[in-house]
This record gives C-alpha cells, sequence and structure tokens, in this order.
C-alpha cells in the first residue's frame, strides 16, 4: 500500500464529528477521543446499527473495526474513513477513489511477526520440520533420505515481492540470515543497505530475475487489479524446481490451483500458506494434501503492542488530516480491485 496520498483539496481541515467503532478497552479509545478532540467523539459497537445510521447523517471521520459498506460510502458528509487492519482490497472500489473518499489503514501494526511468520514457512520447508516430527512421534532417529546434503538458509536468495511494512521486516530477517536479498517493489525509490538488488514495476523493471533467482519468494504485495493471480503457471514454471513460494499477502495473488499442479508435478520445491482465496479453506481444497506444503490458518502470533500500534497511526493521521499533509497508509487509484470480493 502506498504509505502516504496527498490531501485532495490542500490546506487545513476540519474535524467536527468522529464516529468509531473499533474494539479497543476504554483507556485505548480515550487516546482517539484525545486526538480528535475538540470534534464530537462517539463509540459504539459495529452491531449497533442504530447509532451508526444516526451519526452518518454528520459525521467527518470515522474509525472502524471492518471495511467500508456502502452505508459510508453513500454518506455525503464523510470525508475519511480508517479501517483497522491492514489490506485494503475490500475498500479499494472504484466508487470509492471516484467519491473522494480518504480511506486509510493499520498496515504495518503487525509487520515484524508477520516477517518471522513468513520464516517460519521458509525454515520448517529448508528443514523439513513435517518429517523430522514425524519421525519424533514414530521413535525414529534418522531416516530422511539426502538430508546430510541440505543446506540451510545461508548463501541463499531471498525474493521479496511487495515491499511495504512487512516486505521490509522479510527483508532485514532475510538479510539477518545471511541470505541475498532481491525485492520487487512498485515505487522507484532508492533500495536500503539490506536489500542487494531492487526492482521496480514504475522502472518498467520485470519480476522475472526475482522469480528465477530466488529459493525463498515470500509475497507481501497488496491484492490489486494487477496482482490478481501474479503467481501462476507461468511464473510457477519460472522457479527453481527447489524454491519455496510462501504467501502473507492475499490468497487471491496466487493461482491456487496452478500451484497444487505445481507442487505436486515437482515444478517447486515447496510452498507456505497462510492466507486463501477461500477461508477457511475448504475441505475438498485440493492444497491440503499437495506435495511439500505448510498450511496455516490466516492466524499469526500477535504483536504484544499491536493496539497501541494502531493507535498511533491513527493519531498521527489526525495531524496529518488536519493539517492537510499527505496520509498515512492510504488507498489510491492503483490499489482498485475489481475481481471479487476477497
Amino acid at each position: 500500500m502506498n504509505s502516504t496520498l496527498d490531501a485532495r483539496d490542500g490546506g487545513s481541515r476540519e474535524i467536527r464529528s468522529v464516529l468509531a467503532t473499533v474494539p479497543f478497552e476504554r483507556s485505548e479509545i480515550e487516546q482517539l477521543r484525545d486526538a480528535f478532540h475538540p470534534a464530537e467523539f462517539v463509540h459504539c459497537s459495529s452491531s449497533d446499527h442504530a447509532t451508526i445510521a444516526r451519526m452518518l447523517e454528520r459525521v467527518d471521520v470515522a474509525v472502524l473495526e471492518g471495511d467500508l459498506d456502502e452505508r459510508y460510502v453513500a454518506t455525503p458528509n464523510l470525508k475519511w474513513v480508517h479501517c483497522d487492519h491492514s489490506g485494503l482490497n475490500r475498500s479499494a472500489k472504484p466508487d470509492v477513489i471516484e467519491r473522494g473518499l480518504i480511506v486509510t489503514g493499520s498496515a504495518g501494526r503487525s509487520a515484524p511477526a508477520l516477517a518471522q511468520h513468513g520464516f517460519y514457512f521458509a525454515l520448517a520447508l529448508t528443514f523439513e520440520a513435517k518429517a523430522l516430527f514425524q519421525m519424533q512421534d514414530s521413535h525414529i532417529w534418522r531416516g530422511i533420505d539426502g538430508y546430510i546434503d541440505k543446506t540451510g538458509l545461508w548463501g541463499k536468495t531471498l525474493g521479496v515481492v511487495g515491499f511495504g511494512h512487512t516486505g521490509q521486516e522479510m527483508a532485514k530477517l532475510g538479510k539477518a540470515f545471511g541470505m541475498r536479498v532481491i525485492v520487487h517493489r512498485r515505487q522507484a525509490e532508492a533500495a536500503p543497505d539490506y536489500v542487494d538488488t531492487a526492482l521496480s514495476a514504475d522502472r518498467g523493471d520485470s519480476i522475472d530475475p526475482l522469480v528465477s533467482e530466488s529459493d525463498v519468494i515470500m509475497l507481501a504485495t497488496q491484492l490489486t487489479d494487477q496482482t490478481f493471480h501474479l503467481f501462476s503457471t507461468e511464473q510457477f514454471g519460472k522457479m527453481k524446481p527447489t524454491a519455496f513460494l510462501i504467501n502473507l499477502a492475499r490468497g487471491p495473488v496466487v493461482d491456487e490451483d496452478a500451484l497444487a499442479v505445481a507442487l505436486n508435478s515437482g515444478w517447486i520445491g515447496g510452498a507456505g500458506l497462510d492466507v486463501f482465496a477461500e477461508e477457511p479453506l475448504p475441505e475438498d481444497s485440493p492444497l491440503w494434501d499437495a506435495a511439500n506444503i505448510v498450511i496455516t490458518p490466516h492466524m499469526t502470533p500477535r504483536m504484544p503492542d499491536k493496539t497501541q500500534r494502531s493507535i498511533d497511526t491513527i493519531v498521527e493521521n489526525v495531524q496529518r488530516y488536519r493539517s492537510g499533509e499527505p496520509m498515512l497508509n492510504a488507498l489510491s487509484e492503483r490499489d482498485v480491485y475489481t475481481r471479487g470480493g476477497e
């Protein structure tokens, strides 16, 4: 996601009335109330539809537990909505952009934990954790053919697709593991010193070098019309047969049927998936039984200060909104997603 969005009307902007539906503790809500002062501030549950309908007649700002729906798009006075989660693809609709509504999210609040989750997958696949656990349960000391010839992550190449908060944390960990790091990002910006090669869509760089050179590919990109099925048969055919694909972005970034074929055919070495096109993952999905796959149910151990990180982003954006500065974690026209309800 773009980290900022230029103010549409320039100059300072007044906030007179705020609706919040986030399920924060009382002390956390008070931080928001203080940040929006002297504006009217009403906090209610996301299921309190009567209060929401009443407040939408006059609010300038809404801080939501979930995503936008038509009630918020249709209300005439609403100027800014903050959705308290990371991926905003459900809110990134053309009518939202056309209406001129500013939509921000809480991207980054879980980035370090998500990056560690990515390396949970990378290490589990590299060390063949599933087979080792089975041997432990069966009281078998050794028994994996060729294990003595395996190599760890050190010296291998990590490819990170998407270089927002989570992608940056993944790249940092990759460098800490002694890996060569390649990233593919949207913007043509200078790369930090923990990145060896930076590819940019804005420069016209193809993703192909990352795909063909990486031993581990981690997906941390937004789900947009451009990234829908970004990884499908074509990309799997370009990966090393020993390479791992790890998805912590959104399920539809990967063509799951093609991935199952690639795994079972030995085109790629393995996969770690925490997100899926349909959640919960259906019992009859071919991914459950695909070769060398590790699955987690879209669940990552949380950051100890996760909620405070959200609050810090909202408070900073209050200041930016009032002063007409670019907003953090804001949707732009490039983020539009029309391919489905994922």
